[in-house]
């Protein structure tokens, strides 16, 4: 019996308008309207082979191989061929098969440096419940970072204390080691860093989390401005040296500057000794994403690669670009996904690009983690620009081995203690009978995005 969607009207990797609320949604595009289109027909045929029901077929692992090779018939039949999702057709047949290449239950470590606790539509109550299904069971993540969206300090949509109390009940689980906390700070508003002190003496934070384009009146900040300095000083004091940056997915033109990536350059030169996580790398979602242009004047991720190479900031140093939003609208378009990976792989490092989904935004973050596990770059792209195979080796950083470097994690301990906490046994007997919802919950509409932050409005 399968409670969420018994006729199996919802595919298990999801292409959607849903945005994450800091963008407005953008409706989807033909060829994504046809890969979804090929993607149930493939699941009902493949579903009668099998003998079992649509719903049934949708919720294995060939549910998620078929829709992926789906996505790749539409993608190259619109000339989208520089990127694609690498697995063998037999896949969608073979459960054995399509297990090893997309799982459930591999054996990478996945930290999602990117994750928000949001209001579901299971209402209030059951907010910390949806969370923790959608996370830790639909989901082989690992740990996950708790994230803050930007607002006044008297009026945040989620509070340190609400998500605070989404880590004690994962606590609870003696699932400790499962949950890190952001602390929200905007510098360029009163009060902020005085409560710097808080958030780092009684809500142990792991990071600061910041919004450049942000703040009072509309007027945003860059870091290498004299209130961006103390923020940055005054992080180093209280020893917390992570500084996540929203940088890209513009609210629109008044801050536009601020949302781009020319301030990441120097305060990374001038603070060797800070991390700084780019979080949605610079990406726009008007900006059709390309090679690098050297000339400087393009926008989207290259701000930010333009800005460490006029800095001399090298690659695997201290800045790292993180995928949160941005993976997750490029699954999309395979082709712009290829040269934004391959162009912030070279740019920042192999061990300087960090996993994030920006869910529950976007549901059960399984869907993401599924198309990046089969991501592949073409060799064509990569001959031509430079841009690395996407290894399993590399696959395994970007999922998690190189933010526990940042947030100081020794992913064998983490995962050996993962491996058997209660977290971890009822997940395997709820994948004995997974019942995945594969709902969205981020806006779709412009209507939608407008009352994200204005629920009255």
């Amino acid at each position: 019996m399968h409670d969420s969607d018994p006729e199996g009207k919802r595919l298990p990797i999801k292409l959607d308008s849903a945005s994450n609320g800091e963008f407005a949604p953008v409706a989807l595009w033909p060829a994504n309207i046809e890969a979804n289109r090929l993607a149930h027909e493939a699941a009902a045929t493949n579903a009668k082979r099998l003998g079992c029901s649509k719903r049934a077929f949708l919720t294995s692992s060939c549910g998620a191989a078929s829709t992926l090779l789906a996505f790749n018939a539409a993608n190259a039949a619109a000339g989208r061929a520089g990127g694609f999702f690498e697995l063998p057709r037999d896949a969608a047949q073979d459960m054995q098969l399509a297990r090893a290449q997309v799982g459930p239950v591999k054996q990478e470590f996945i930290l999602d440096v990117q994750g928000h606790f949001i209001d579901t539509p299971k209402g209030n109550s059951k907010n910390a419940e949806v969370f923790l299904k959608d996370v830790f069971m639909d989901s082989d993540t690992d740990v996950m970072v708790l994230s803050f969206v930007p607002s006044a300090r008297d009026a945040e949509p989620v509070t340190i204390q609400a998500a605070d109390e989404v880590r004690r009940l994962v606590d609870k689980l003696e699932g400790t080691h499962r949950l890190l906390l952001h602390g929200r700070v905007n510098p360029n508003q009163p009060g902020d860093l005085e409560g710097m002190d808080e958030l780092h003496e009684k809500w142990r934070i792991s990071a600061w989390k910041t919004y450049t384009q942000y703040g009072p009146e509309g007027k945003g900040y860059f870091l290498h401005d004299d209130v961006g300095i103390r923020f940055i000083e005054k992080a180093r004091a209280l020893g917390v040296k992570n500084i996540c940056i929203h940088k890209g997915l513009p609210f629109g033109q008044r801050s536009y500057e601020h949302s781009q990536c020319s301030d990441i350059g120097v305060v990374a030169k001038l603070y060797p000794d800070v991390n700084f996580l780019i979080y949605h790398s610079g990406f726009v979602t008007t900006v059709t994403e390309k090679a690098y242009d050297a000339s400087g004047k393009s926008d989207g991720i290259d701000t930010l690669i333009t800005s460490l190479r006029k800095n001399q900031v090298q690659p695997n140093s201290n800045v790292y670009a993180e995928l949160g939003s941005t993976w997750r609208f490029l699954m999309r378009d395979p082709e712009q996904a290829a040269h934004a990976l391959g162009k912030l792989i070279v740019a920042c490092g192999e061990n300087n690009v960090l996993w994030g989904t920006d869910s529950i935004w976007y549901g059960s973050p399984q869907d993401q983690i599924q198309a990046f596990r089969t991501f592949q770059i073409s060799a064509e792209l990569r001959e031509r620009h430079g841009y690395p195979e996407m290894t399993p080796a590399l696959r395994a950083r970007i999922f998690g081995l190189n933010a526990a470097k940042v947030y100081g994690l020794t992913p064998t301990e983490v995962k050996r203690y993962t491996a058997r906490d209660p977290v971890a046994q009822k997940r395997m007997a709820y994948l004995e009978k997974p019942d995945p919802h594969f709902r969205t919950y981020g806006p779709k509409t412009r209507r939608e995005f407008l009352r994200v932050f204005d629920p009255a409005g």
